[in-house]
C-alpha cells in the first residue's frame, strides 16, 4: 500500500518534471561576470531547464546544511542525555546487585556539560 501511495504520488511529479524540462530546452546564457555584458570572461550556455533545476539542486543542499547546523544543539543533548541514562542504568543495576547493604559502591560522577 505504501509503494502504491508513493508511486501515485510520485509519478504526476516525474511527468511534470520531464514535461517542464521538454518544454524550456532554449539555450540561455549564464554569466558570472557583472563587468562585461557583451563578451563575459566567465559565462557558458546551457538549457533554461538546466539552469533551474541546478538552482533548485542548490537551494535543497544549503537548506540542509543550514538545518544540520541548526540541529547541533539538540544532538549534543541527545549524546548527553544518552550518557545520563546509560550513567543511571549502570546506577540501577549496581543497586539490584547489593540490595541489602547501606554501602553501595561510589558512582564516577561524570561533570555534567551542555
Amino acid at each position: 500500500m505504501k509503494r502504491f501511495l508513493k508511486a501515485l504520488i510520485l509519478l504526476p511529479v516525474a511527468i511534470l518534471v520531464v514535461l517542464f524540462a521538454v518544454a524550456n530546452r532554449a539555450p540561455v546564457t549564464v554569466s558570472f561576470d557583472p563587468f562585461s555584458r557583451p563578451a563575459p570572461v566567465l559565462s557558458t550556455t546551457l538549457p533554461l531547464f538546466g539552469v533551474i533545476f541546478a538552482a533548485v539542486m542548490l537551494g535543497v543542499l544549503i537548506g540542509g546544511v543550514a538545518s544540520w547546523l541548526a540541529q547541533s544543539k539538540h544532538r549534543r543533548l541527545e549524546r548527553r542525555y544518552r550518557r545520563e541514562a546509560r550513567r543511571l542504568r549502570d546506577e540501577r543495576e549496581r543497586l539490584r546487585a547489593h540490595p541489602g547493604s547501606t554501602q553501595v559502591p561510589a558512582l564516577a560522577s561524570e561533570p555534567s556539560r551542555l
